[in-house]
């Protein structure tokens, strides 16, 4: 399995194979239609408060991690239902942020690869 990652705005090709929102919000301006989506997975997503703590500020990208790393250990049951959906060749998760480097898609796909 390869997971790859990608802007939720850009368009979806078959090369994405299983596309997976990794957002707690719904991305602005996108369809369910455009989305193409297997699955959302906002559960193992970052919380609200994390996310509104981070706001994408570099200097407090590695403390995000760790804190975004506790929040899915102690979710298992979302982390399990993730990982049914990671089963195809080909997985792409998607993130609406405008920060292509350090965002939670980029955190995740570190945490699964990591964990498997």
């Amino acid at each position: 399995m390869t997971i790859n990652i990608k802007r939720i705005y850009e368009e979806a090709t078959d090369a994405d194979g299983t596309r997976i929102l990794v957002d707690r919000l719904w991305p602005r301006g996108i369809s369910k239609e455009k989305a193409q989506l297997a699955y959302w997975a906002k559960n193992i997503s970052p919380s609200n408060e994390l996310r509104k703590w981070y706001q994408h500020d570099p200097t407090k990208w590695d403390e995000f991690r760790q804190r975004y790393y506790a929040e899915i250990e102690s979710n298992p049951d979302a982390l399990a239902e993730l990982k049914d959906h990671l089963k195809a060749d080909a997985v792409t998760f998607l993130y609406s942020s405008k920060e292509t480097r350090l965002n939670n898609a980029v955190a995740l796909k570190a945490f699964i690869e990591n964990s498997l």
